[in-house]
Order: C-alpha cells, then sequence, then structure tokens
C-alpha cells in the first residue's frame, strides 16, 4: 500500500496518521480502515468515526466519507478500558471452551448482559470470572466477549468470544446468516401444517418502544418452523404444539413476534401472547437448542447441542399428545 503511515502514542491511545494515495481514492472511509486493520470490525469503526476519533484533514467525517488523494487522515483507536462490572463466582453450563470460544448453556432468567436494572447476576459477570480478562472486547465494557444474546428467559445455547478476531469470524457468519440457529418452544393453539415458513420483516414497535413487531418498513425476518408433536391441557381444553425453529435471520424476538403473527404466540409469553396464561411459568417456553458454526481457528463446521432443560420437559409431561 503507497499510503504513508505514521504510527505513535498519544496518552494510551493508539494513533496512525495516514494520506491517502491516488489509488484509494473514491473508497470509503469505514471500509477502507477495516482493510488496513482486519482484527477490528467495521462496526467498530463505524462508532470511532461517529465519536469523532477519526478525522480527515484535522475534521470530522461520516462513515460514508468518500476518500479523495491527499487526504490526511487521523486514526485514534481508543485504548481498550476495564470493565466497570464486577466479576462473580456463578456456576455456568459450559458445553464446549477452546482458546478462541466457550459454549454457553444459558439457564433461564439470566439476563446475557449488564443493563440498567441489572449490573450484577448476569452471564457476563459469570464469564469475567471464569475467563478473566480473556474475553473479547469488540462490543464494548459492558458486553465483553458477547457476540450474540438471547433473552432473559429463553434458555439454551450461545457462543461467546475469548478474542477480537474470534470475535470478528463469528460476528461476520452472523451477519451474512450462515450460523446454525435451531430452537424448540411449545405454541399456543394447534398448528395444522407439519412445516412451514414465515417471512414477514420486523421492526421496533411504533408505540410500545420495547417491543418488536412485524413491520413492512423492517429487517427482513425468516423462520422456518416444524411440529414435533400436539398436545392438548385437559383440565383446560386447551391446545398447544411443540414446535422446531430454524433461524434464517437473527432478528430480536424474532421466534416470539413471527409465532405471535401466525396467532400461535409461545406458551407464557405475556408480551406477545395473552396475560392470561393456562399454565405458570418463568416467561416464554422457549430453548437455543442447537448452534452450528465455521470455527474461528479451525476453519472446520462445529456444531453443538443441548437437552431440553427440565422446566420445559415437565411442561410436555403434564399434557397429552392429540
Amino acid at each position: 500500500m503507497s499510503e504513508k503511515l505514521n504510527a505513535g502514542k498519544q496518552s494510551e491511545d493508539t494513533q496512525f496518521n495516514i494520506i491517502i494515495s491516488i489509488d484509494n481514492e473514491g473508497q470509503r472511509i469505514d471500509k477502507f480502515i477495516s482493510k488496513m486493520l482486519p482484527d477490528i470490525s467495521r462496526s467498530y469503526i463505524q462508532k470511532i468515526i461517529k465519536d469523532g476519533s477519526i478525522t480527515v484533514n484535522q475534521k470530522a467525517v461520516k462513515a460514508n466519507y468518500k476518500l479523495s488523494a491527499d487526504d490526511l487522515l487521523c486514526v485514534i483507536i481508543p485504548s481498550p478500558k476495564k470493565p466497570d462490572i464486577l466479576p462473580e463466582n456463578i456456576p455456568l453450563n459450559i458445553v464446549h471452551e477452546d482458546d478462541d470460544i466457550v459454549i454457553v448453556n444459558k439457564p433461564k432468567g439470566m439476563v446475557v448482559h449488564p443493563a440498567p436494572g441489572h449490573y450484577s447476576g448476569t452471564l457476563v459477570n459469570a464469564l469475567m470470572y471464569h475467563c478473566g480478562d480473556k474475553l473479547s472486547g469488540i462490543n464494548g465494557i459492558l458486553r465483553p466477549g458477547i457476540v450474540h444474546r438471547i433473552d432473559k428467559d429463553t434458555t439454551g445455547l450461545l457462543v461467546v468470544c475469548k478474542n477480537d478476531k474470534a470475535h470478528n469470524i463469528i460476528a461476520g457468519q452472523l451477519a451474512v446468516h450462515s450460523i446454525t440457529r435451531t430452537y424448540q418452544a411449545i405454541a399456543s393453539g394447534r398448528i395444522k401444517e407439519d412445516s412451514g415458513t414465515i417471512d414477514k420483516p420486523i421492526a421496533r414497535d411504533n408505540i410500545e418502544r420495547k417491543k418488536m413487531s412485524v413491520n413492512p418498513n423492517g429487517r427482513q425476518s425468516i423462520t422456518h418452523y416444524s411440529v414435533i408433536d400436539r398436545y392438548i391441557f385437559p383440565n383446560k381444553h386447551e391446545y398447544f404444539t411443540h414446535i422446531k425453529c430454524n433461524l434464517e435471520t437473527g432478528r430480536t424476538h424474532q421466534i416470539r413476534v413471527h409465532m405471535s403473527s401466525i396467532h400461535h404466540p409461545l406458551l407464557g409469553d405475556t408480551v406477545y401472547g395473552s396475560c392470561k396464561q393456562p399454565i405458570q411459568t418463568l416467561g416464554q417456553v422457549l430453548h437455543a437448542k442447537t448452534i452450528g458454526f465455521i470455527h474461528p481457528s479451525t476453519n472446520e463446521y462445529v456444531e453443538y447441542d443441548s437437552e431440553l432443560p427440565e422446566y420445559f420437559t415437565d411442561i410436555l409431561m403434564s399434557m397429552t399428545r392429540c
């Protein structure tokens, strides 16, 4: 590369001064810097551009700025900040661990990462105790190692990254929807067809901002479902369907929103279903059972599976097949 690059230190931040050559004229600034610094995600680069840590000719620019020959870029990569959250000795159900990843089977009721009202008892608090400082830092000081998440009351598998290289590789697979993610759930009502696909865009709800909803202006969202078994709850004379869901995309609350949209909300989901539930549960009956992806170091496909949790099987046993 013909750019003139000078690296230096400003406090503990890393600073690069770059003069753009004519060969790279017309490139987006975020794309150009991503190529120069492949260990840093493009989303993080866009964030520090927005924060003003990257300037062109001493002026702030937007991530879509097109470079010109002889532009002077000043790139400041902020030094990693120590998380202001405490490690906690919380038992973890670890399905697999190596130098790059940890596969955790998350229990019901555990929040994945700290947020207002939940600064302790989270999966991140437990991971910080278990892994020490061996967690990726790309998603910020409150979400070390976290590359994707599942809801507080959803159980099951998620992958945690122990370094930034692994994080970028797994995040890339998530972005192109190449990761295998299979869930099992209990849906309200008797689903007649044995399988189906829900292809409905999802966006944040216009009125209730904590909820998601099907919206023609939302992001494409695709869920494939198939029936495992059908049940009736004898005392209530209500029907339920045990289903398997494969995610083609991974939007917030996707399965919950999609199943509600076809009038089969998940059992226990009082957000997207009825407030009156025939069976007492701690939130929706939804379990992330299987996850598979290309391993960041071996470049081979790996897949991990988990058993249905006891709360899930207890509910199935309380009902009658039909």
